[in-house]
């Protein structure tokens, strides 16, 4: 049995997080636990930047969990991960945590309950409703009416976040309030987390660079073939960047180009809130990936096994 501190790469989109903790993997014997809210979705694989099954090394975790056509809950994500992870500590495998959803990766690795509002039942199905027959910025105005706070912190198009908090509404919880009990941080496993940083011009050159390269690679074939799986902007996964840009050029709201666009620039977007979620982390040991490259990050982190750490 494995019973060692569990290494975490986090950092933002594009800094190269899946490639080092596949070398880590290499190099402590272990197996990748993939940290993403997306990648749980089957056949979301382009837009989501899955390692690709022919190029994987080591078994991936938590990828490919379920349909899109299903509101994949960060509650039921906190226990298949864990699940996941005792398993191959059971079997002396060194789960390596790999991700950029930091408040995925703070409901597995921390004590963390969730209030009722997180857990989806048949009224997010009416909110869903509401928001297609009513549009995204009427059922923020709802949410302003009820919870002015939370409101004023979800962007109105963020529509999977307010229905979010409506449901909190409903069990009288605020949104606000339910995300700072979510950070208060007693630990269910021990870890070492080590965050891949990058200059800002070189990590938006680089989702330049991918937002391209994911075109190249037939994005909009695979959004054609996901929506006639259920796709759609009601779903969690069609509100995932790239996805649901998509989704909107493919009903002819906006054109490819323009979808294109609006990709990189949500990534941006992105980026930066994820930067700033893991700078509040004051466990995360930096990694300047401007100075070092896949294999030197790798061996950085490898070298904690070797003197003992993990």
């Amino acid at each position: 049995m494995y019973a060692g501190r569990l290494p975490c790469i986090v950092g933002p989109t594009a800094s190269g997080k899946s490639a080092v903790a596949e070398r880590v993997a290499d190099l402590v014997s272990g197996e990748v636990v993939s940290i993403d809210a997306m990648q749980v979705y089957r056949g979301m694989d382009i837009g989501t930047a899955k390692i690709p099954p022919c190029r994987r090394r080591h078994p991936l975790h938590m990828v490919d969990v379920c349909p899109v056509t299903e509101n994949y809950s960060v509650e039921r994500f906190q226990a298949d991960a864990r699940s996941c992870i005792d398993d191959l500590c059971a079997a002396g495998i060194i789960p390596v945590l790999c991700g950029g959803t930091g408040l995925y990766l703070n409901a597995v690795i921390d004590e963390m309950d969730f209030a009722p509002g997180y857990r989806g039942d048949e009224r997010r199905a009416a909110y869903e409703e509401l928001a297609c027959r009513a549009g995204a910025d009427h059922l923020h105005a709802l949410l302003a009416e009820r919870d002015p706070e939370s409101a004023a912190a979800i962007h109105p198009h963020n529509t999977r976040r307010v229905i979010r908090a409506l449901e909190l509404c409903d069990e009288g919880i605020s949104y606000a309030d339910s995300l700072r009990t979510l950070h208060k941080r007693a630990p269910h496993y021990q870890t070492l987390i080590f965050g891949l940083d990058l200059p800002r011009e070189l990590l938006y050159e680089r989702i330049d660079r991918r937002v391209d390269g994911m075109f190249s690679l037939g994005l909009v074939e695979e959004v054609v073939r996901m929506r006639g799986e259920g796709l759609s902007p009601a779903t969690t996964a069609g509100q995932a960047i790239g996805y649901k840009e998509m989704l909107e050029a493919l009903d002819g709201l906006i054109t490819l180009d323009e979808a294109r666009a609006a990709i990189k620039s949500a990534t941006r977007r992105y980026a930066k809130r994820q930067i700033s979620w893991f700078r509040h982390d004051g466990r995360v040991r930096w990694i300047d990936m401007g100075t070092h490259d896949t294999e030197a990050a790798a061996r950085l982190i490898a070298s904690e096994r070797m003197n003992g750490a993990f």
